[in-house]
């Protein structure tokens, strides 16, 4: 084989080894921009996970590995390059450049600014190298996100005014006033459900429980759109107006991508953003002023009965209240209550009383035919209430509801208010607070009233009664506790009408709402950060352009020199420049400043004797400053 053939042979095996590590690197990142996420498979993922240390210790020597190959590959090149590069003139200051270059070092030398700068560029281009591949091979955590679709009942349309109508009438419930019997679930959940959004802003614990499902705050008249949130799994008891719990059917799946074919790891976890349905209400509390006559707030009105037989712990007597307001023009409405007395027709000590009367119509100019009012007052160990009158302004919305860590917590993207094919929901919403507004009355306390007086006196550090008068925190409790009560009733409403058997063929098309999001798979494996990337594949193809540039030359020269004798001076060998030296070479300047950066300019070229195969630097010009 001639020595070109065997030059040739060399060149493309340096070639075709730093192709295919290029290559690697390449088609990783080209896959990963085709792609977008690549994950490693759950059962390595969970490796990866325990075992960190051991995962950074095998990704270190792989990219060592690469990282000394390329090197080496380089320093071949060079060297093959060097060698045809020596026999024609260069100057002493570009061999100790190629020099430098070839062993992986740089030189400093601010008289040859661009010599320096070459040997530094290439220097951190070869120490980049490892950092590179590492950067590149290692895997990290990441979110992995999935489109999300599906569909959840709608209750804002006039589809559902007419269901929900129906169903009243199958009830047997009329006007406005939902009976108490077929809402005993709403009890304890609504009065939860406003406890929970009264006591968050003031830095209380705010999680609320209902049907299985874990809510933050409040519900915001949402229901789970998320299977594995959903709440319970048992089979209900009733459906529609007459839910006491069980399962409420989801309706959503994943969209499938553009690359279906790319496997969905499971992963550690599984969060989730929705863009669904919900309601809420703008709440307004205040005083009744003295002149706000309208109001007929009445609260005189009471018959005592004393039991002169009761015996220790039973009821000595009873106070029946008849509390009268006015609710609109001609429209006086009346709410009864029984509270404890003692035996003098005196109320209990520690007892307290507070009333409240729910109007739905106009009492105002301000008032709309989409809202209505709550009129209440407290009496005893609630005197700290003033009569108040509340304005509620049911709002539909669209929130976007976070799932995360087995909690669902929603803010409101928008609003608009109700409209007037929203009666029958604005008479269930009216109906529950009702409903609340009687059943948080018992013989001697309130639950609204103990839900003031608690949260204000764990929230700050003066009593209650020391700032009658000055309301604003009772009133914005007061105002937290209706909206988490009306909140609570949409939610309960979608879970009614969306429980398994409530529609046995499933949701009809025109009482659907489109529900769309995303989910977010926390994994481990490589996401799409293109500019990262690109500045880790840099230093591999920086490397490679020199590898290919050095080879090509060599073969060139291979070739003008026709297969002639090669040499077997190599420069990077400090014994063959000794050697060399020895033969005879130049005459050089001494080691003064001024000799050195003469010497410097100094042009040589190799020339070998074929007879002995003797070898020397000769030179070839007069001494100039490079």
């Amino acid at each position: 084989m001639s020595y070109v053939s065997a030059h040739f042979l060399c060149h493309i095996v340096i070639i075709s080894c730093q192709v295919v590590i290029l290559a690697l690197g390449y088609g990783f990142l080209g896959a990963l921009l085709y792609y977008d996420y690549l994950s490693l498979p759950d059962r390595v993922s969970n490796f990866c996970m325990h075992h960190s240390k051991e995962l950074t210790m095998v990704v270190t020597l792989i990219a060592t590995a690469l990282s000394v190959i390329t090197a080496t590959l380089l320093t071949i090149s060079m060297k093959e390059a060097l060698r045809h590069r020596i026999s024609r003139p260069i100057s002493l200051v570009q061999l100790s450049a190629s020099v430098a270059l070839t062993k992986g070092t740089y030189i400093l030398r601010h008289e040859h600014l661009r010599l320096t700068i070459l040997t530094l560029f290439v220097f951190g281009v070869l120490k980049l190298l490892t950092a590179g591949w590492t950067t590149l091979l290692t895997p990290t955590q990441f979110l992995w996100p999935i489109q999300m679709h599906g569909s959840e009942l709608n209750i804002t349309g006039s589809n559902f005014s007419k269901l929900l109508s129906a169903e009243f009438q199958k009830q047997g419930l009329t006007g406005t006033y939902i009976g108490n019997n077929s809402f005993e679930i709403l009890d304890i959940g609504g009065i939860i459900s406003g406890i929970s959004a009264a006591g968050y802003p003031h830095g209380l614990p705010g999680t609320f429980n209902f049907n299985g499902a874990k809510y933050n705050v409040s519900t915001q008249g949402i229901v789970p759109t998320i299977k594995d949130y959903s709440g319970s799994n048992a089979v209900p008891n009733g459906t529609r107006l007459e839910f006491s719990g069980g399962n409420v059917t989801v309706n959503t799946t994943e969209t499938s991508g553009k690359h279906t074919s790319v496997h969905i790891p499971q992963g550690f976890s599984r969060n989730y953003s929705m863009l669904q349905q919900g309601l809420t209400a703008n709440v307004s509390c205040g005083a009744i002023g003295s002149n706000e006559l309208q109001y007929a707030w009445n609260v005189t009105n009471s018959s005592i009965y004393i039991n002169a037989a009761a015996s220790n712990n039973s009821i000595t007597g009873l106070r029946l209240w008849s509390i009268t307001a006015s609710c609109g023009p001609n429209a006086p409405v009346t709410q009864e209550y029984v509270t404890m007395v003692d035996t003098s027709g005196n109320d209990l000590s520690g007892s307290g009383f507070l009333p409240s009367v729910v109007c739905h119509g106009l009492m105002n100019l301000s008032q709309t035919s989409t809202s209505f009012a709550i009129l209440l007052q407290g009496f005893n160990k609630y005197s700290f209430l003033d009569a108040s009158a509340c304005e509620v302004t049911p709002l539909l919305t669209t929130v976007r509801a976070n799932y995360s860590l087995d909690l669902i917590s929603s803010e409101v993207i928008s609003s608009t208010p109700f409209l007037s094919e929203n009666t029958h929901l604005l008479s269930f919403v009216v109906g529950l607070a009702k409903f609340q507004s009687f059943r948080s009355q018992g013989l001697m306390s309130s639950t609204i009233g103990d839900t003031l007086y608690s949260i204000y006196s764990s929230t700050t550090n003066t009593s209650i009664d020391d700032n009658i008068g000055n309301q604003t925190q009772v009133y914005r409790e007061l105002e937290d506790y209706w909206r988490g009560v009306v909140e609570f009733s949409a939610t309960f409403l979608r879970s009614g009408f969306m429980a398994e058997g409530s529609f046995p063929d499933g949701i009809p098309d025109g009482l659907q709402s489109q529900v769309n999001g995303t989910m977010y798979i926390l994994t481990i494996g490589w996401a799409q950060r293109s500019a990262t990337y690109l500045l880790a594949i840099f230093p591999i193809t920086i490397i490679t352009i020199l590898i290919f540039v050095c080879t090509v030359y060599s073969h060139l020269q291979a070739r003008r020199e026709r297969g002639g004798y090669r040499t077997s001076f190599d420069a990077t060998n400090t014994l063959h420049l000794i050697m060399a030296s020895a033969a005879g070479g130049p005459i050089l300047e001494g080691f003064d400043k001024n000799g050195i950066i003469n010497n410097e300019g100094v042009k040589v070229q190799l020339e070998e004797s074929k007879d002995n195969g003797v070898k020397k630097l000769v030179r070839v010009c007069q001494t100039t400053l490079a």
